[in-house]
């Protein structure tokens, strides 16, 4: 049996790829209580039941002791009148908004200096391996006066990798060189690059990162992850006849439970759909297949749109120009529109964006507000979304749907919790390699 140590885990999709490669969690940990709920339910449903054969902590990882992981493992019914096993893997990926590119970037956001917590408890465990994911900005954050575990300092402008990888030399593992991975090429209908950092206890084989999956023409397409999820049943039965070979291993389970088989999904959970006013549902059908809002907003004032069959778009645009509906549609037919003409029809809002169904989707962020399904003039569903992340069906998310405001800030809704996530299928294929090494 191979054990592993899941830090940062959020609600498991890491997890989820861990199991599917064959190791045992023992013991996984994260911050948010929103996220205990999801990821205790998930491991119950598995078999893992807390304090039996595995532990769960809610913990800030800069309370979290390679002690206070040792207790816990010790604890578990599983190891009564046994020695404490070796730990073949951890693997985490610590807060990434500081590090974030989609966002601003924040150099004194104190989530930046968490990797450095990681780096504390693997040299207070000492596990085999080790594997960080983190989102692309983790390559260039730069740091200045950084102070390491070992009391190095670093000189201002040290950049994350370079950090990571002298102070994991120092506590006694080697490192492969960072690699940034596609979760598209492991069978993930999502274009989601990530960068990967594996390392080892010097002197062990080093593993190597895996080879993709599939090939760039090959890869799962949106219609192939979500097709069968289109409320409207009678586009569904025409663009979604039967179902793809992605969408029955999400109906029917790809993760094991504690008993070896796959555990298939009894019903379809997290599927409710925002409610949205008549003037949203025809600003959504607006956008074609792919098209982002800038694009949009750039074809209604070069080419003109055709809004007559829109009424409550041209009943706005008649209120705010004082036109009669007749000239709004006029207006918007031909080109010439301006920039603030354009704007009260589509909003100032230019991250929009309608998903193509041929191809895999782009990034699953926290907030899906912005994301247009391809078939009908709407948002996505958690569902939606975690099929896109390669959850199981069966994988149910709890907690709040989403929030809004500050208490992003603070809460970790269900949408939150699938944009957060390693996409499950990625994080299989990486542990993979870990397992061939072992």
């Amino acid at each position: 049996m191979s054990y592993a140590v899941d830090l940062f885990c959020g609600a498991g999709g890491c997890s989820e790829g861990l199991i599917q490669a064959g190791f045992h969690i023992l013991f996984s940990s994260d911050i948010s209580d929103m996220v205990e709920v999801t990821y205790k339910h998930r491991h119950e449903q598995l078999g893992l039941i807390q304090g039996k054969n595995t532990w769960f902590e809610r913990s800030d990882i800069r309370d979290l002791t390679g002690d206070d992981i040792r207790k816990h493992i010790m604890a578990l019914e599983i190891f009564h009148g046994k020695e404490m096993p070796e730990i073949d893997l951890v693997i985490g990926g610590p807060s990434c908004q500081g590090f974030s590119r989609a966002g601003r970037r924040d150099k004194s956001d104190p989530r930046n200096m968490l990797f450095g917590e990681y780096v504390r408890v693997i040299n207070e465990i000492k596990p085999k391996y080790i594997v960080l994911e983190n989102v692309e900005g983790f390559v260039d954050m730069q740091f200045m006066g950084y102070v390491g575990i070992t009391g190095i300092t670093y000189p201002d402008g040290s950049v994350t990798p370079d950090i990571l990888r002298n102070e994991l030399n120092e506590i006694g593992y080697d490192t492969l060189e960072p690699r940034i991975l596609n979760a598209a090429d492991y069978g993930v209908p999502q274009r989601r690059n990530r960068i990967i950092f594996m390392g080892y206890r010097r002197g062990l084989t080093p593993p190597k990162y895996p080879e993709p999956t599939v090939k760039p023409e090959n890869r799962v397409t949106l219609l192939e992850a979500i097709g069968d999820l289109i409320t409207d049943t009678d586009k569904k039965d025409r663009v979604n006849p039967v179902l793809s070979q992605y969408q029955r291993d999400s109906i029917n389970g790809r993760t094991p439970g504690i008993d070896g088989k796959p555990i298939a999904a009894k019903l379809t959970t997290c599927t409710e759909l925002s409610k949205q006013t008549d003037i949203v549902r025809e600003r959504f059908e607006l956008f074609m297949p792919g098209e982002t809002g800038t694009y949009l907003k750039r074809r209604v004032m070069e080419e003109g749109i055709d809004i007559s069959d829109k009424p409550s778009l041209i009943a706005l645009c008649s209120e705010k120009f004082g036109m009669k509906a007749e000239e709004v549609v006029d207006l918007f037919k031909h080109p010439g529109a301006t920039k603030e003409q354009a704007e009260v029809l589509l909003t100032k809002k230019n991250i929009r964006q309608r998903w193509a169904s041929d191809q895999p989707s782009a990034t699953v962020v926290t907030i899906a507000d912005d994301y247009i399904s391809p078939w009908e003039p709407r948002t996505f569903s958690v569902r939606e979304m975690a099929r896109c992340q390669s959850f199981d069906d069966s994988f149910e998310f709890l907690g709040k749907r989403t929030t809004g405001g500050l208490l992003r800030r603070k809460e970790v809704p269900q949408y939150t919790q699938v944009g957060n996530a390693v996409p499950p299928l990625l994080a299989k294929a990486v542990a993979l390699e870990i397992i061939k090494v072992l």
